[in-house]
């Protein structure tokens, strides 16, 4: 078991793919919606006939998982191939500039990582094709550029967890677990970009229109719904659904601070803040289906949650065993 870790261990550092689990959820979350919501179902049906609503769920819920960690692996591959040389001088520990894994064979990891993905927005239908097409183009113009302008780069961050989501039903109809995501992720994202330090670093100016850029996609989420239900909220979900997700957002940030305060290297709090701000994802879908009264849906997205967080744990403690073994001291 300790030398397939060995083996494996540069893989599962260049790819994140414990966290990865966690983002299904939020793809799990909508296609477990859509075949549970009857409103959802017949508007999917009577326009598009997405297969999300139309296929077996076992298919529906593979396609969804292999868009979710393929986008995810990818995401991060492609980080780490365009910081390569960066990386080199600052965080030489890392799977590619240490040379655990080769240039060549992360170039294979990331087409095969899309392709995966691709191949999971398939199985969901046409139309999540094409919108998978886009999420795909908006990750590469994040690491090529968009990061390093930290107005721009969070607004796209947070458009990217939106367009994920949406692969699996475009034709959403409650869209505020979106919105809700959408801004998890640009919030996580701006908190830990000030905690580590990283470059360029966030100024007023750069908060400002990256708050400008998340009020205008909130307004563009906001018509959309209006379009598509007549109103914010459809009137098929109980308003009390989103308590729940309300108070795990309070919860997260309260944790987020407690350990901006309680760590004492910003880039271990950093770290810890983006891992368990993975982990909420899930957590939020579970508990925006309990608030709508979808029992099922529900548990499944609760154990989800529950198995990122001990697989991530896991993997944590069998990487430290690996690539810190335990000596004797003379």
């Amino acid at each position: 078991m300790t030398s397939l870790i060995a083996r494996l261990s540069p893989l599962l550092h260049l790819t994140r793919i414990t966290a990865a689990f966690a983002v299904t959820g939020n793809v799990w979350f909508v296609i477990l919606w859509t075949r549970s919501v009857e409103s959802e179902t017949n508007a999917i049906v009577g326009d598009s006939g997405v297969s999300t609503a139309e296929s077996s769920l076992a298919i529906a819920m593979l396609g969804g998982l292999f868009v979710a960690l393929g986008f995810y692996a990818f995401a991060m591959v492609v980080n780490d191939m365009m910081d390569y040389r960066r990386d080199r001088s600052l965080h030489p520990d890392r799977p590619l500039p240490a040379g655990r894994i080769s240039l060549e064979a992360a170039l294979g990891l990331t087409a095969s990582t899309m392709l995966l993905a691709m191949f999971g927005a398939a199985l969901l239908g046409s139309e999540p094709v094409l919108l998978a097409i886009v999420t795909a183009a908006a990750i590469l113009l994040f690491n090529a550029s968009a990061k390093f302008l930290p107005s721009i780069g969070l607004v796209l961050l947070g458009l990217i967890y939106a367009a994920h989501m949406l692969i699996a039903n475009p034709e959403l109809l409650f869209l505020w677990p979106v919105w809700l995501a959408m801004t998890h992720a640009l919030a996580v994202g701006a908190f830990t970009h000030h905690l580590a330090g990283r470059r360029p670093t966030l100024q007023r100016r750069s908060v400002l229109l990256a708050t400008v850029g998340w009020l205008f996609w909130s307004i563009v989420l906001g018509v959309l719904s209006v379009t598509r239900n007549g109103s914010l909220w459809p009137d098929f979900v109980p308003l009390g659904a989103a308590i729940a997700p309300a108070c795990l957002a309070i919860l997260y940030a309260l944790f987020a601070f407690s350990k901006m305060r309680t760590t004492r290297s910003p880039a271990k709090a950093a770290d810890k803040v983006q891992r368990y701000g993975a982990l909420w994802l899930p957590m939020y879908a579970a508990a925006w289906a309990f608030g709508a009264g979808l029992l099922w849906p529900g548990i499944t997205l609760a154990i989800l949650s529950v198995v990122g967080l001990l697989g991530m744990t896991i993997l944590r403690e069998l990487y430290s065993l690996v690539e810190h073994p335990i000596g004797y001291r003379r």
